[in-house]
């Protein structure tokens, strides 16, 4: 009491204040989420989440816990990948409201945006406080897939990036390093060029022949290499569109000499490489059969044995290569940040504010953190923080390396193609890699492709899809700069 006569009321005041806006400044968007959220215990709330591992996140983990800070609970709607964008789209053309949160893959966001699906989130970062964490994501994610329109659609939850996985033993062993020199005439290194890669995945090949390895090997699905199709383009400097006219220039000479190659390389990868999808390819690196492969983060950590005697990794081979695998930039040194997932809210939502603030929490630094480590759940790291955590650091021997690589990922990547009707372009790609494992002709192909390219803009018109094409193309990974 002296100290309040001595200081006087005003004075008190000033300093309770203080006090509170210190207390306030030091909670995390995780505590701030949780204590909102608790006004709306015994509400429900619904989100879209990917059908298989990626749902046991909420299923498992965050969803009942969530309950457990905030009395809410969350109901999860496991769908398809391939049916997720059609779903949300009829849902929100229905307008009953079934969806609260959404899982949107970036390549999205313009078509959801723009019809009018998709909630703008930038009032709710401001409401609830989550502006500075929300700075915290890696720039590469957070300047490239939050935003259409200059307004804030998603939070980035996911880290899909292509990352080279080599193995060391290999690239290191004496014998192979002679071997190699004396073959190629330059000493053995993981490929920085893809005219490297063809090189070095050519002469390894033949000189792992007596041990039935090979020098790489790659998923060749058509889903699959239409992704490692638009990071080689562009990393051999092509451009999709001429940004003024329109005009698809996929048949540029880069596109031919970049399909041809493709198909070339899959000569020194083994028999059949051409039907491989994800498990395929992962189970032949697994085995120790291939010295190079290019996939997604998940590839590192299930090689390194990570999480992998969960119940629900079982049908993850059995890895040989433990303690053996390097990890580098692909050849071009400009990953895809290929597929990945927003958090974001559905329009039509009759709970905004309860599904915003449940996004926040998930998306915050500290349950991400713990998110990005679940070995089962197949969400990667994408916060500056991810990379650098004691925790994940001591995950494995590798892991400082493995995030290292991931970290320089973020810095580099380039993300996928994301305009107007974006799977109708995708969709001709892949049947463009389908024609090219026939074995027809790159040029043919190509130009087909482009003229299929050119029709879907003109149909969706030429000058709404340039403006759509040049607010992607103005963000800083459209294009490696």
């Amino acid at each position: 009491m002296n100290l309040i006569k001595r200081l006087g009321l005003t004075a008190v005041g000033a300093l309770i204040a203080a006090t509170t806006v210190s207390a306030a400044w030091a909670e995390s968007a995780a505590d701030r989420a949780v204590k909102e959220a608790q006004k709306y215990k015994g509400q429900t709330i619904t989100i879209v989440w990917e059908a298989g591992l990626q749902s046991l996140d909420p299923l498992n983990f965050s969803g009942p816990l969530w309950e457990k800070l905030t009395g809410m609970k969350v109901k999860v709607v496991e769908v398809q990948t391939a049916e997720m964008f059609t779903k949300i789209m009829q849902e929100y053309r229905a307008g009953t409201g079934a969806y609260d949160a959404l899982n949107v893959m970036p390549s999205w966001m313009p078509d959801l945006a723009n019809a009018g699906a998709l909630e703008p989130l930038d009032a709710y970062v401001d409401k609830y406080g989550y502006k500075d964490e929300f700075q915290k994501i890696a720039p590469i994610y957070r300047d490239n897939w939050a935003k259409a329109n200059g307004k804030i659609y998603g939070l980035p939850d996911d880290g899909d990036v292509f990352i080279m996985y080599f193995r060391k033993d290999i690239f290191e062993d004496p014998k192979i390093k002679d071997a190699f020199k004396a073959k190629t005439g330059h000493d053995l290194s993981v490929p920085k060029t893809w005219k490297e890669f063809g090189e070095t995945g050519s002469a390894l090949t033949e000189i792992l022949k007596p041990q039935n390895v090979y020098g790489a090997a790659f998923f060749r699905q058509p889903p699959y290499t239409m992704f490692m199709f638009q990071e080689r383009f562009r990393n051999e400097g092509g451009k999709f569109f001429d940004a003024e006219t329109m005009k698809a220039t996929i048949n540029s000479d880069i596109g031919v000499k970049v399909l041809t190659d493709m198909r070339n390389e899959n000569k020194f990868m083994p028999p059949g490489v051409e039907q491989w999808g994800f498990v395929e390819n992962l189970a032949a690196f697994m085995a120790g059969q291939t010295a190079m492969t290019i996939s997604w983060p998940p590839y590192g950590r299930w090689a390194a044995g990570y999480g992998t005697d969960d119940k629900a990794l079982n049908w993850v081979p059995k890895s040989t290569v433990g303690g053996k695998v390097g990890y580098a930039l692909p050849p071009g040194g400009h990953p895809e940040l290929a597929a990945g997932f927003d958090l974001s809210i559905a329009s039509t939502s009759k709970n905004k504010d309860a599904a915003y603030l449940f996004i926040q929490w998930l998306n915050s630094e500290d349950i991400s953190l713990q998110r990005v480590k679940l070995p089962t759940t197949l969400r990667d790291p994408f916060r500056d923080s991810h990379y650098t955590d004691a925790g994940y650091l001591a995950l494995w021997p590798d892991a400082k390396d493995y995030l290292k690589t991931l970290k320089d990922a973020s810095l580099a990547g380039i993300f996928d193609l994301s305009v107007l009707q974006t799977d109708k372009y995708e969709e001709v790609l892949r049947q463009a890699i389908g024609k090219l494992w026939a074995g027809e002709d790159p040029k043919a192909i190509l130009d087909a492709a482009a003229g299929e390219w050119d029709g879907i803009t003109k149909k969706i018109g030429v000058d709404k899809q340039k403006a759509v094409y040049a607010d992607w193309a103005s963000k800083s990974g459209a294009y490696p700069k």
